[in-house]
């Protein structure tokens, strides 16, 4: 059964992309949806044996890689913290799978588009029930070839083609820091194996590293090597600027990637190395930072974009911060239950805006939308039940892992945990802004679009609007149901092993302690939010346009993401084109061309040129040169041969 789980996916997507010529568009749709609801509940019985009847196990598939002391195996590691990430995965990822089949009827590709989803499922479930990092690294690797695909799924579009361009390249930064962890693992601990690595980590905490005469904490160097690969694939600001353009994908990929799967990879590698973290305190103030800091700039970018998708977009990016800011205070179980819960209203949000799009032929801009709400009604709950969970108001999912979030934060008593708090409380405040401001926007007021789009909005087919639901429910419940086992007094038997925090690193349990004022001000501030949407959108809708011209250079320099992308194409791209170029021009041209294979046959060529001016046809000039070579004849005799 729990090697099923992991293969299914791949099984499907192996029949869909080779065999779809031969069972069809429908045919792929049944067998790869149909796999991955027999993975998803397959999922929730292995999440009820593994995480809540404390099962612990390992799945011997093969012996992959043995050169010397290096040992790679392929198995299967089932803990608590593989149950829950796989739980979340299939589920989401089955969710999507049958969305598809009614976003994507009219497409031309179908089969390939469903085997993209499933090897996609496969390579993620591959990731999180590693039993090594080398194992971690194939599901990674396998994750950033499989949005590539998916990204630029329309590759007609030379959009979607730099967008896929750009995610895989951004990653592959942060994978060659995720790679230089690996070896740094190797190299620290020889072995890449995951129990090899935890039993050893506190003896190897305090141990010097020298590296070209620099000096420094082996395990923090390691540590934060591998945060640099989670930072690639979690989007964290620096590495963030792929997951806008990934909303060029359609939407069932947009919803896959930013909600369970490829985005949360980061999160999951850094709470699956926690035994290491935990000695790696520089580390995880680094991790803190950074969070901390990804998630105030992706709220207030998201505050100034009017294409729907990359609104929520920034809001993934945003909580992703939330989700490191609480691993880099130690609250690892805070961070998965966040995780859990945003799968579940992130997808929601992205579905249900994919449910927008297709009802209003395909617009994807807020400006062009409004006055919809009675006619998709469906969608539009959808999409209330999503923002109310992600702007995390009493009983909806996010209030509890949102909240418990900037708790622990604040309890971690600590110069960055400090700062991670009041930026989360910002971006608290933002988000909720942000979140009415697109509710408002996109189905209330006045229509503006044409009377023939207006005339033809319609709500999604059921095929669509039942994974809607079966995600509404996961929105509203899975804060509520989870929070005791997740992060309260069950938490420490129900994560066992899978998850380690010193004692003296506890940040949950301080939560639970902290003032009053500190549980209330994500409420506050989110509602002061909500209000100020209202008031700028629905009541006062002259007051955004003018806000814009007044504060002119604070309202573009947002609009346009803090011009990350004009910085990186200056210092990056236009740098490299022109090293490019006089690499090209005074190395490959002038120098090796110009004294290789050019410059042989440019000799050559001027030599046979000036032998060809000899060869005139008049008699003279060879009786001439005839003439030249008896003197030069007789002269060499005469001067030597005597």
């Amino acid at each position: 059964m729990y090697s099923a789980i992991v293969f299914l996916p791949l099984v499907g997507a192996i029949i869909a992309g080779f065999g779809g010529r031969v069972i069809g568009d429908r045919g792929a749709q049944i067998v790869t949806c149909g796999a991955m609801l027999v993975s998803a509940v397959l999922g929730i019985v292995a999440f009820w044996e593994v995480a809540l009847g404390g099962k612990t196990f390992t799945v011997e598939v093969l012996t992959w890689v043995v050169s010397g002391s290096f040992e790679a195996h392929w198995a299967l590691r089932w803990d608590t913290l593989t149950a829950v990430m796989v739980l979340v995965v299939t589920v989401v990822s089955s969710m999507v799978h049958v969305y598809s089949v009614g976003y994507m009827s009219h497409d031309p590709s179908i089969p390939r588009f469903m085997a993209y989803l499933s090897i996609f499922t496969f390579a993620m479930l591959m990731l999180v029930t590693s039993d090594n990092l080398v194992q971690l690294f194939f599901g990674w690797e396998g994750v950033g070839v499989a949005s590539y695909l998916l990204i630029g799924f329309w590759y007609h579009k030379p959009s979607a083609n730099a967008a896929a361009i750009k995610a895989f390249i951004v990653n592959r930064v942060g994978d060659f820091g995720f790679a230089l962890g690996i070896f740094g693992c190797f190299v620290l601990f020889d072995s890449v194996g995951f129990d090899a690595i935890f039993a050893a980590a506190p003896d190897k905490a305090g141990m010097p590293f020298e590296f070209l005469g620099m000096q420094g904490d082996a395990l923090t160097v390691v540590a934060i090597l591998l945060f640099i690969g989670a930072m690639g694939k979690s989007a964290q600001l620096g590495l963030h600027t792929w997951l806008p353009d990934a909303m060029e994908g359609p939407t069932p990929v947009s919803a896959l990637i930013h909600a369970a799967t490829m985005v949360t990879a980061g999160v999951f590698l850094v709470a699956r190395m926690s035994p290491l973290f935990e000695y790696a305190p520089v580390a995880l103030e680094v991790v803190t930072i950074v969070g901390a800091a990804t998630a105030f700039f992706a709220a207030t970018v998201g505050m100034c974009q009017n294409d729907i998708k990359r609104v929520i977009a920034y809001s993934t990016c945003s909580q992703l911060g939330y989700m490191f800011f609480a691993l880099g205070v130690s609250a690892y179980p805070a961070a998965i239950f966040h995780l859990m819960t945003h799968a579940f209203f992130k997808a929601l949000l992205f579905l249900s805006a994919g449910s927008v799009i297709h009802a209003l032929s395909d617009e994807q801009d807020m400006r062009n939308m409004g006055g919809i709400w009675r006619k998709i009604p469906f969608t539009y709950a959808m999409m209330w039940i999503g923002s109310l969970a992600l702007a995390g108001i009493p009983l909806f999912a996010g209030y509890y892992s949102k909240d418990m979030i900037l708790e622990a934060a604040y309890g971690a008593h600590s110069g960055v945990g400090q700062f991670a708090f009041w930026m989360g409380i910002a971006a608290a405040a933002m988000t909720a802004f942000y979140s009415w401001r697109l509710i408002i926007m996109t189905f209330h007021g006045k229509p503006r679009m044409s009377h023939e789009v207006l005339h033809h909005v319609h709500e999604s087919p059921l095929v669509m609007t039942i994974p809607l639901g079966v995600l509404a429910v996961g929105a509203v419940l899975s804060g509520f149901v989870a929070y005791e086992t997740f992060v309260g007094h069950g938490m420490a038997e129900f994560w066992g092993a899978s998850i380690k925090i010193l004692a003296e690193n506890n940040s949950i349990e301080a939560a639970h302690h902290v003032p009053m004022w500190v549980k209330l001000a994500p409420l506050v501030v989110g509602l002061i939010g909500i209000g100020l949407a209202y008031l700028l959108y629905m009541f006062r809708t002259e007051l955004p346009a003018r806000l814009a011209t007044a504060f002119r250079p604070v309202y573009l320099f947002l609009l346009n993401k803090w011009y990350f992308d004009e910085l990186y194409d200056w210092l990056f791209v236009k740098r490299s084109w022109q090293a490019g170029l006089a690499f090209w021009q005074g190395g490959d041209r002038a120098i090796i061309d110009g004294f290789g294979p050019d410059g042989v046959s440019a000799v050559a060529r001027a030599v046979a040129a000036r032998a060809g001016r000899l060869q005139t046809g008049y008699v003279y000039h060879y009786a001439f040169a005839m003439l030249i070579g008896v003197v030069a004849l007789v002269s060499w005799y005469l001067a030597f041969g005597a």
